[in-house]
């Protein structure tokens, strides 16, 4: 049970220390408290744990400070939505609200090579109104021999270019708990110039103890990629491992699935979850048609097969999509016949937002007939 206090409780105020005293003595549970920031509102939840079926909402509901009051439906208690229409979802980071009813395009590098490379993309980025970006320092790969990325020594000018260009957040890979500790060294050596979402890529889905790491900070949000070869459900509670350390600023990334029936493709698209995760848990839902479909091959009609993959996460109700670019495909380091041409930038983001059009009115049919 999930005990959701008035907005912007006054903690010094009487009837919260009544709340309190009242959890304190009870018996028949324990408790903890997760705060949930939004653009406006400033909430905390209190999840009760033990024996609360025997509690009743409405005896619940009448203690002091409690707005509403939650029963948990899935094992994700604090990012599942649990029914509850109403439960604030999504987060605002430096700047930038991310949360389930809005859209954001973090096209980057793969990989980052070279600061002129770094520089193009921030450039192009700017010119096209973006805030947001990847880039990857490190790169976890499946050949112990291929380029493995600059790590910490690529972070400072990354960050102070980022600044002079305007990118609010960059999506970057940690595989360890040193990386954070590293990004944040960077950020604060160039004056907080950028923002960080910290990415846990999809070899890492299952990596508990990274994640209980990650998640214990609460200074960076979460993209979270799902494992390539385990369930919806699996990934989801990997995700509340972020959550249950107290930070709940997490993004669910879609990115495909191991499966030879998505031959061709690099991976089975599994944009058809998006609604799913979206229906389930607080998550904002980001699609990655890049490592989805890990070519640069096109349909008949001249769309390429990533714009395609796009769309069908866009007009899904997709919230992130993780998109790679490269000044110059041909020499990245990492990814590079994926990778869309800066001269295709302005295509890609006219027909993203052709497809969250499209989103929209379809959002507007279904909300004129209920």
């Amino acid at each position: 049970m999930i005990l959701i206090l008035e907005p912007n409780v006054d903690r010094s105020s009487e009837p919260y220390h009544q709340l309190l005293a009242y959890l304190n003595d009870s018996n028949q549970f324990t408790y903890s408290m997760h705060e949930v920031q939004g653009a406006v509102q400033h909430l905390t939840e209190i999840y009760l744990l033990g024996n609360t079926a025997a509690l009743s909402v409405e005896q619940m509901k009448s203690l002091p400070c409690v707005d509403r009051v939650v029963r948990i439906q899935e094992s994700y208690r604090i990012l599942g939505r649990h029914g509850e229409e109403n439960r604030q979802n999504g987060f605002t980071y430096n700047g930038v609200t991310i949360d389930q009813s809005n859209l954001h395009v973090f096209a980057g590098l793969c990989a980052v090579d070279n600061a002129e490379h770094v520089e193009i993309m921030f450039s192009a980025l700017k010119d096209h109104g973006q805030v947001t970006s990847r880039m990857g320092a490190y790169k976890p790969r499946s050949n112990p021999y291929s380029f493995q990325g600059h790590g910490a020594s690529c972070l400072p000018w990354v960050f102070d270019l980022a600044g002079k260009y305007g990118i609010k957040i960059i999506a970057m890979e940690v595989t360890h708990e040193s990386h954070v500790e590293e990004i944040d060294a960077a950020l604060r050596a160039t004056g907080r110039a950028t923002g960080v979402m910290l990415q846990i890529g999809t070899r890492n889905t299952q990596n508990f103890e990274l994640l209980k790491s990650v998640g214990r900070q609460q200074e960076y949000p979460v993209l979270f990629k799902r494992g390539f070869g385990i369930t919806l459900n699996e990934s989801l509670n990997a995700a509340e491992y972020l959550a249950s350390e107290g930070n709940p600023n997490v993004v669910f990334a879609l990115r495909g699935m191991k499966n030879q029936g998505g031959d061709p493709h690099r991976n089975m698209v599994d944009f058809s979850h998006v609604p799913v995760v979206k229906r389930l848990t607080r998550m904002p839902v980001c699609v990655d048609p890049s490592h989805s479909v890990g070519t640069r091959d096109h349909s008949p009609d001249g769309i390429l097969d990533v714009f395609h993959a796009t769309a069908q996460g866009v007009i899904s109700g997709a919230n992130m999509v993780l998109v790679d670019f490269h000044p110059v495909p041909s020499k990245a380091l990492v990814d590079g016949p994926q990778a869309l041409r800066m001269d295709e930038l302005p295509w890609f983001l006219e027909d993203v937002a052709i497809a969250r059009a499209a989103y929209e009115k379809r959002a507007a049919l279904a909300s004129s007939r209920s």
